[in-house]
């Protein structure tokens, strides 16, 4: 085997580098400890045909007087040199992406350089017997020409090194950069790409991000901000906006309490007041839900108050609360002017406190009640306790049960803050419905509506907690 090794060594070498390179493209990429087992056998069984053969990678070739034998064991020296270098790269990659990641892949790329630049002035050195200080003196002098030549994308390079090392955000992160908002896609030698919410691309080269101001929406990753912004004439006085803002952050529950939601006013001028109500959900995914849903009640309690938007409001047109008020319930949108006119005169009113029932589980009302102003809770029955089904505000309406069926309230309905609503008697609502097939209509879609929404919420179960040992808790 031996004499087999000295008489062939070029071609046993050139068959052991192509039978590595073949298994490297067949093993797949998940099996990484299979490809890196395999590449560094193969570097030893390389090494050690070189060895059999009489040729070492720290001298040169010892068969002068045999040129093409000396080119030869030059040539296989080289590539021994060259193989150590991507079999060191590869296991160093491997610790690297094993603890870090994708963020460690750029790293790698440089490490990875390095070594490999290592390794050609090594062969150069020890194979050809070069001047390595003169190869080097020369190589930094044309350093500093590239370098200078290439001074903006050395920059992007370092950045992108700086922003791998400090990791002020990863890939699938939502951040913005100096105003350009996205979902980290890459972040690769020279830039970040962030993925826009109308479905573009941005590049942001890797310096630009380094200095840049950066917002990262991601993190904390159970906690994130939403917020609206709304400008009201300044002639509408500040606490009747404010109060109108609290109740809209109160009427979704979709809020975190902790941290609290807010109202500020932002700026102001002699036309208009620009107020900002915030507060925080703990899903990314639920941010342009909860703002849309902020932006309608906030109309819908501003209303509410009286906030005049412009000459054309229905309170312009001599209306009072009542009337205004069946402009926005859905169940009475068929009725004609006249009829929803009628029947705001035979409206109501009733003030209810923080914290008061309304309706209790299995009462019945002979009133069908309109929500003027305020926030109010609905809670159904799971066995001992109550459950929040959901929240209501200005125009929508409870104790409907009873106009289409004998059924008694489902539901627990208090106020979560102070609420002005509007009875109107079940015997007027009766007569709309003989009149109005509509009306019928909208009332039973409603009620069903209702109804899958607390069958949903009480066949939701908690998530099933796995129980573990203490060899668990080390292994976490």
């Amino acid at each position: 085997m031996s004499a087999f090794v000295q008489s062939y060594p070029l071609l046993i070498g050139i068959g052991l580098i192509a039978l590595d390179l073949l298994l490297w493209q067949v093993i797949p990429v998940d099996r990484r400890y299979w490809r890196i087992g395999l590449r560094l056998g193969m570097f030893l069984l390389f090494t050690w045909v070189l060895i059999s053969a009489g040729v070492s990678p720290l001298q040169p070739a010892p068969w002068i007087e045999d040129v093409p034998r000396n080119l030869l064991a030059t040539v296989l020296a080289i590539a021994w040199w060259l193989f150590a270098a991507r079999t060191v790269t590869v296991i160093f990659g491997l610790l690297i992406i094993s603890r870090s990641g994708h963020a460690g892949r750029l790293l790698q790329d440089v490490a990875g350089a390095l070594i490999f630049l290592a390794a050609i002035v090594a062969a150069a050195a020890y194979v050809m017997q070069l001047p390595v200080k003169g190869l080097l003196a020369t190589s930094g002098v044309m350093a500093i020409v590239i370098g200078l030549a290439l001074q903006s994308t050395l920059s992007d390079v370092f950045s992108g090194i700086v922003l791998n090392t400090t990791r002020p955000y990863q890939i699938d992160d939502w951040i913005s950069i100096d105003g350009t908002e996205g979902k980290v896609i890459d972040i690769d030698w020279r830039a970040t790409r962030l993925l826009t919410s109308n479905g573009s691309m941005a590049v942001i080269p890797n310096s630009v991000a380094a200095k840049a101001k950066l917002l990262n929406f991601s993190r904390p990753s159970d906690v994130h901000g939403v917020s609206i912004t709304v400008v009201v004439p300044a002639q509408v006085r500040p606490k009747r906006v404010i109060d109108a803002l609290e109740k809209t952050l109160q009427g979704s529950r979709a809020l975190l309490a902790i941290p609290a939601p807010k109202v500020t006013i932002k700026s102001s001028t002699l036309e208009y007041v620009e107020y900002e109500a915030s507060g925080f959900v703990g899903a990314m995914g639920q941010k342009t839900e909860v703002r849309n849903q902020m932006f309608d009640l906030a109309h819908r309690h501003l209303e509410a108050t009286g906030v005049v938007w412009n000459a054309d409001t229905p309170s312009s047109q001599g209306w009072n609360r009542q009337r205004v008020l069946l402009e926005d319930v859905r169940i009475f949108r068929s009725l004609t002017s006249d009829e929803k006119d009628n029947l705001s005169q035979r409206m109501t009113s009733v003030e209810y406190l923080p914290d008061q029932v309304i309706l209790g589980v299995g009462d019945s009302s002979d009133y069908l009640l309109v929500i003027g102003t305020g926030v109010v809770s609905a809670s159904i029955r799971d066995g001992d306790k109550l459950i929040e089904a959901g929240r209501m505000g200005p125009g929508e309406v409870l104790a409907a049960e009873g106009l289409l069926d004998e059924d008694q309230s489902i539901a627990e309905f208090r106020s979560l803050t102070s609420c002005l609503l509007y009875r109107i008697d079940k015997d007027d609502v009766r007569s709309c419905l003989e009149e109005r097939h509509e009306v019928k209509t909208a009332l039973t879609k409603l009620q069903r509506i209702r109804q899958q929404t607390n069958q949903s919420l009480l066949e939701q179960k908690p998530a099933a907690i796995k129980k573990g040992g203490f060899l668990s808790w080390l292994h976490k």
